[in-house]
Order: C-alpha cells, then structure tokens, then sequence
C-alpha cells in the first residue's frame, strides 16, 4: 500500500479545509505538526488530526499539573514555585482549566466517530488555542526567572 505524502496529505486536508471552513493547512500544521499524518492511511483523517491535537494539549494539562500538584514535580518545577506570584498561581489555574476543558471534549469523542464533531473540536481547539497562545507566556515568565536564579555565580567562597 503506497505511503500517504505530505501533498496527498494536503490535498485530503483540502477538501475538509473547504467544507468545514478550517484554518490553512500551513496555520493547523504550524499549531500543531499535523504533517506527522503523512505516511499514515486512515479513512478517518479528522479523528487522526484530532488526536495529534489532543497530544499537544495534554502534554501542556500534564506541564500545568505540576505546577497546582507538585508532589512529582522535577526540580525546576519545584524551583519555579517558589517564584510564582499569587497572581501568577491563579493564571496558571485559569489556563489549566482552559485546557481541561478542551481534553475533556476531546475524550467524549472518542467513544464514537461523528465527522462533524470531529470537525467542530478541531475548528474551535484551533480557535481557543490561539487566544490560549498569548497567556502561554507565562510559562517563559517563570522559567526565565528559574534560569536567572540558577546561573553559576562566580563569584567564589575564596574571593
């Protein structure tokens, strides 16, 4: 069975781009790398982009987790707490439910396929995560404060 390329990709994307009124291929894939697709037969090309989505969106719930339940956090989360602001603790979790609430939709999806669902979750998941992107900023916030913090001083016990 021959491989699925990046333009026959495309041209099956197209055809979805058109009907459900998606953003370009370019602006989906940028988001969220949905060319990784290629090489992939599915009949059900939505459902699979969704799923690529959805990796996207979990690996940020599981990032934001640890910051609101830090008992396995690495170091540099742990590091990062102690930096946050109240204010700061609050964004985080406002943004962490953002995100739930886009897993949580994805998951009922699974249960059965519906094209114009799939289509639906993805047309707004690209939507959300374009207003989520601007409040993302926090992430480089704190962790450029946790690098500051953890440059080598050279200063030395010597002098």
């Amino acid at each position: 069975m021959p491989e699925k390329t990046l333009a026959k990709l495309k041209k099956e994307y197209l055809v979805f781009e058109k009907k459900y009124k998606f953003p370009k291929f370019h602006d989906l894939n940028a988001e969220f790398e949905i060319e990784k697709l290629q090489g992939h037969e599915t009949e059900f090309l939505l459902r699979e982009i969704r799923r690529t989505i959805t990796d996207k969106i979990a690996a940020f719930l599981k990032f934001f987790e640890l910051f609101l339940n830090p008992q396995a956090a690495p170091l540099f989360i742990l590091s990062a707490l102690k930096s946050i602001s109240p204010a700061e603790k609050d964004k985080i979790e406002k943004i962490y439910k953002r995100i739930i609430a886009l897993e949580i939709k994805a998951i009922s999806l699974d249960i059965s396929y519906d094209e114009k669902r799939e289509a639906d979750f993805i047309k707004t998941t690209y939507e959300s995560w374009q207003s989520l992107k601007g409040e993302l900023k926090i992430i480089d916030d704190i962790l450029s404060r946790v690098r500051e913090e953890n440059k080598p001083n050279n200063k030395s016990y010597f002098g």
